[in-house]
């Protein structure tokens, strides 16, 4: 479900499009594992995407994403905030962790999806054997 809700069309033959599926269901489960609410899960789902999009898209630096992810997690919840009387979205410990689960599975290896969405690389031949 997570490959067509990503519309990830070339699984079998992108690596990139594999690590990406990957990631997305790995945090997917964390936050499950973490008992997050649907609209948590929700956020936390955005936090991951915000993420990798700033690194793919708007090709980011490893400090300038993590000054936007900290902007972005002081803001979420905001909005919802005023029409529900919480807080915020996420709990002090839930927010470390979700930060911790950045830290490790994103941006320790920052380089290596830098190189994943902006490296050279050569296209495969793909034989019928």
């Amino acid at each position: 479900k997570m490959e067509e809700f990503l519309n990830l069309t070339h699984l079998k033959t992108s690596l990139k499009e594999a690590i990406l599926l990957d990631y997305y269901t790995a945090g997917f489960w964390w936050a499950k594992e973490m008992n997050f609410s649907l609209i948590q899960l929700s956020g936390f789902m955005d936090l991951v995407n915000f993420a990798l999009e700033n690194l793919s898209s708007k090709h980011m630096t490893l400090g300038d994403n993590l000054k936007e992810l900290e902007r972005a997690m002081v803001a979420i919840g905001e909005t919802e905030s005023e029409e529900r009387d919480d807080l915020n979205l996420f709990s002090i410990e839930q927010a470390k962790a979700i930060i911790d689960y950045l830290v490790t599975s994103l941006f320790k290896h920052y380089k290596a999806y830098e190189y994943l969405f902006h490296g050279r690389r050569e296209e495969p031949v793909i034989s019928n054997e």
